[in-house]
């Protein structure tokens, strides 16, 4: 699918159906307890947005990702002054992007494995440094910051500080996301692929391309 044909018809529904389906995914979030406190919450909602950037590409990523935060805040409003919606647009972003990016360059197995291990790393390295230096010091101003440390020492002693909780709590609980994120698109595009390109989203291409070994 080449980026200047994005705009069709079937291109424009499908990114609001994956869009929209990743906002109400958003919304239900399981807590990791024995890898973070429970003010994180693991969601699967970029698993419809990877899948549709493997069909569509990088840049439908993007747009999915915008109407994902947009179908959220109209079932769940901002309790965070947009900030932590605007923190999960950027963050997963970051995996979104360079997956889509080197899938589109290279549409195999091998292809999907490797752009969802680069955007997870990606992910998970940008997760760490916008909690200590954004997240975090937000949120103190609501939690007081020893409290959020004391929740991390409880699951783990060796945090102490700004950058051993970010270590020690959230770059685990988002390596953990990344792979069951990552699973989760790799078994699921199998049999979506089939239905987009039953709809000729892809004429002349071959069919399901992550399948080729």
């Amino acid at each position: 699918m080449k980026e200047k044909k994005l705009l069709t018809t079937k291109n424009v529904v499908l990114m609001g159906m994956f869009g929209a389906l990743a906002g109400v995914l958003m919304i239900f979030e399981i807590p990791l307890p024995f890898l973070a406190p429970s003010f994180y919450g693991l969601d699967i909602s970029e698993v419809p947005i990877l899948v549709g950037t493997f069909a569509l590409g990088p840049l439908a990523g993007a747009v999915m990702e915008v109407v994902k935060i947009l179908v959220k805040l109209v079932l769940k409003p901002t309790s965070t002054g947009f900030v932590g919606e605007f923190a999960n647009l950027t963050f997963s972003c970051v995996m979104v992007i360079p997956a889509g990016f080197i899938y589109k360059f290279n549409r195999t197995r091998k292809g999907a494995l490797l752009g969802l291990t680069a955007g997870s790393v990606l992910f998970t390295a940008v997760a760490i440094v916008g909690n200590a230096l954004v997240m975090l010091p937000f949120y103190s101003n609501f939690m007081p910051l020893d409290t959020i440390l004391a929740a991390g020492a409880a699951i783990n002693p060796a945090v102490g500080s700004v950058w051993t909780f970010v270590f020690f709590c959230v770059g685990p609980f988002n390596v953990v996301k990344s792979v069951i994120v990552s699973v989760l698109t790799v078994l699921i595009y199998k049999r979506v692929s089939v239905l987009i390109h039953g709809m000729d989203l892809h004429r002349g291409s071959s069919c399901d391309m992550i399948t080729r070994r």
